[in-house]
């Protein structure tokens, strides 16, 4: 009887004792785990100003991306694969394109294409597709000095490229938002892609309204800014932008291959 007796409380000591150390372990769930892995990825200000526009997570799980930036001269219809970046930007005369394997002009009467279709053919989609697409792979981050303008200090982060990354991997970026939003409100970058050297000359533009489609805050309008000493002084033309579609699924890809009448850009 004793040995029995003994039995049962040994049992019942290891058994709540497995409960208490069972109960004292909390499982970590999938999304926390994603959260401190973002955190400890991004600087804590950009993963605020993601959170402030829907959410990184959000924006991975989107393929697909389309919007018309409305011009005088004619609207311009963009579409692109998030995952791989192809895209497709149609125009009145002309229509280019890039995929796994080309970029691409395809001219639709006779009129010649102004420009450099390498240089030209992702150019709005990434001032489009901000804050997101600093997430990207390859980018470096550090601080920025803030930006005063009309009697508002908005904090920076300095965004700049490892080597060979994209079309021009010595462009830099500074992202400017507001202070107690942090909803992205600028955008100061520098060009390299024809010089190939290393510039600090911001030019500069401003996030003016933003829509919400499918849980994101996307541009809605943007103005250009004339800057002087890398610091805006008077703003340029406005860019609107309508008809914009996220999508979970991924487009098409034949949307992307290179029609058999467009040149393969150089």
């Amino acid at each position: 009887m004793r040995n029995i007796l003994f039995l049962f409380i040994t049992m019942a000591f290891f058994s709540c004792k497995n409960e208490t150390k069972n109960a004292s372990v909390k499982p970590v769930e999938p999304q926390e785990e994603k959260q401190v892995a973002m955190e400890n990825r991004y600087p804590e200000a950009l993963v605020k100003v993601f959170d402030a526009h829907g959410g990184l997570n959000t924006w991975n799980n989107m393929q697909s991306l389309a919007y018309t930036q409305v011009k005088e001269s004619g609207n311009v219809s963009t579409i692109t694969n998030l995952k791989n970046r192809n895209i497709v930007v149609d125009m009145p005369e002309h229509t280019i394109g890039a995929n796994d394997e080309d970029v691409w002009l395809n001219t639709k009467g006779e009129k010649a294409f102004k420009g450099n279709p390498r240089f030209f053919y992702n150019l709005m989609f990434y001032f489009y597709a901000m804050p997101f697409v600093l997430a990207d792979d390859g980018i470096v981050y550090g601080d920025a000095e803030p930006l005063t303008f009309e009697g508002v200090t908005y904090p920076g982060i300095k965004i700049s490229y490892q080597n060979g990354v994209g079309e021009s991997s010595g462009d830099d970026y500074v992202l400017y938002y507001n202070p107690t939003t942090y909803k992205m409100e600028w955008l100061g970058y520098t060009v390299t892609y024809f010089s190939k050297e290393k510039s600090s000359e911001l030019h500069f533009r401003r996030y003016t309204a933003w829509q919400n489609v499918n849980g994101l805050d996307v541009v809605e309008a943007m103005v250009g800014y004339k800057a002087e000493e890398n610091v805006p002084t008077a703003a340029g033309r406005e860019d609107k932008f309508i008809d914009v579609k996220l999508s979970t699924e991924a487009p098409d890809s034949s949307v992307f291959k290179t029609p058999e009448t467009a040149k393969v850009a150089k």
